[in-house]
Protein backbone atom coordinates (compact mmCIF):
# COMPACT_ATOMS: atom_id res chain seq x y z
CA UNK A 1 0.00 0.00 0.00
CA UNK A 2 1.38 3.37 -1.05
CA UNK A 3 2.28 5.77 1.75
CA UNK A 4 1.45 9.79 1.38
CA UNK A 5 3.15 12.18 4.19
CA UNK A 6 0.64 14.35 5.19
CA UNK A 7 2.54 15.91 7.87
CA UNK A 8 6.94 16.32 9.01
CA UNK A 9 8.92 17.76 10.80
CA UNK A 10 12.26 17.16 12.12
CA UNK A 11 14.58 19.53 13.97
CA UNK A 12 17.26 19.14 16.72
CA UNK A 13 15.47 19.96 20.41
CA UNK A 14 16.74 20.33 24.00
CA UNK A 15 15.85 16.83 25.63
CA UNK A 16 13.27 18.91 27.94
CA UNK A 17 11.41 20.66 25.10
CA UNK A 18 11.07 16.93 23.49
CA UNK A 19 9.47 15.32 26.54
CA UNK A 20 7.42 18.69 26.76
CA UNK A 21 6.24 17.33 23.05
CA UNK A 22 5.43 13.71 24.16
CA UNK A 23 3.88 14.86 27.30
CA UNK A 24 1.09 16.94 24.70
CA UNK A 25 0.94 14.05 22.53
CA UNK A 26 -0.28 11.97 25.77
CA UNK A 27 -2.12 14.08 27.27
CA UNK A 28 -4.17 14.56 24.42
CA UNK A 29 -4.57 10.58 24.38
CA UNK A 30 -5.08 10.44 27.71
CA UNK A 31 -7.82 12.44 27.64
CA UNK A 32 -9.07 11.12 24.10
CA UNK A 33 -8.78 13.93 22.57
CA UNK A 34 -7.63 14.78 18.83
CA UNK A 35 -4.09 15.59 18.61
CA UNK A 36 -2.87 18.52 16.60
CA UNK A 37 0.74 18.79 14.81
CA UNK A 38 2.19 22.38 13.99
CA UNK A 39 5.34 23.42 12.52
CA UNK A 40 5.96 26.48 10.46
CA UNK A 41 2.97 26.71 8.15
CA UNK A 42 1.99 23.04 8.15
CA UNK A 43 -0.54 21.67 10.63
CA UNK A 44 -2.83 18.51 11.18
CA UNK A 45 -5.18 17.11 13.04
CA UNK A 46 -5.52 13.37 14.07
CA UNK A 47 -7.65 11.29 16.08
CA UNK A 48 -6.35 7.74 17.09
CA UNK A 49 -9.48 5.56 17.54
CA UNK A 50 -9.58 3.96 21.22
CA UNK A 51 -7.43 1.32 20.44
CA UNK A 52 -4.85 2.16 17.96
CA UNK A 53 -1.85 0.18 17.60
CA UNK A 54 1.60 1.34 19.12
CA UNK A 55 5.14 0.62 18.12
CA UNK A 56 8.35 1.22 19.53
CA UNK A 57 11.74 0.71 17.72
CA UNK A 58 15.08 1.20 18.09
CA UNK A 59 17.19 1.51 15.28
CA UNK A 60 21.21 1.74 14.05
CA UNK A 61 22.07 3.25 11.13
CA UNK A 62 25.82 3.15 10.24
CA UNK A 63 28.43 1.02 8.91
CA UNK A 64 28.71 -2.28 10.73
CA UNK A 65 32.31 -1.70 11.78
CA UNK A 66 32.38 2.21 13.16
CA UNK A 67 29.95 4.79 14.63
CA UNK A 68 26.57 4.85 13.84
CA UNK A 69 23.19 6.75 14.17
CA UNK A 70 20.68 5.65 17.23
CA UNK A 71 17.23 6.43 17.08
CA UNK A 72 14.44 5.64 18.83
CA UNK A 73 11.10 5.85 16.96
CA UNK A 74 7.15 5.77 18.47
CA UNK A 75 3.74 5.28 15.92
CA UNK A 76 0.72 4.72 16.65
CA UNK A 77 -1.33 3.55 13.92
CA UNK A 78 -5.15 3.12 13.52
CA UNK A 79 -7.85 2.64 10.62
CA UNK A 80 -9.12 5.35 8.84
CA UNK A 81 -12.25 4.27 8.81
CA UNK A 82 -12.25 4.06 12.62
CA UNK A 83 -12.70 0.37 12.88
CA UNK A 84 -10.88 -1.58 15.80
CA UNK A 85 -8.35 -4.56 16.03
CA UNK A 86 -8.30 -6.48 19.08
CA UNK A 87 -4.27 -6.79 18.72
CA UNK A 88 -2.00 -5.14 21.06
CA UNK A 89 1.61 -4.78 22.47
CA UNK A 90 2.48 -5.47 25.27
CA UNK A 91 5.99 -3.39 26.75
CA UNK A 92 7.90 -4.88 29.23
Amino acid sequence: MPETVIFESEQQMDRADIATSLRQVADSLAAGEPITLSAGDQSTTVAPTARPEFEVKVEREGPADGAGELSVEFEIEWPEDGTEDDGGLTID
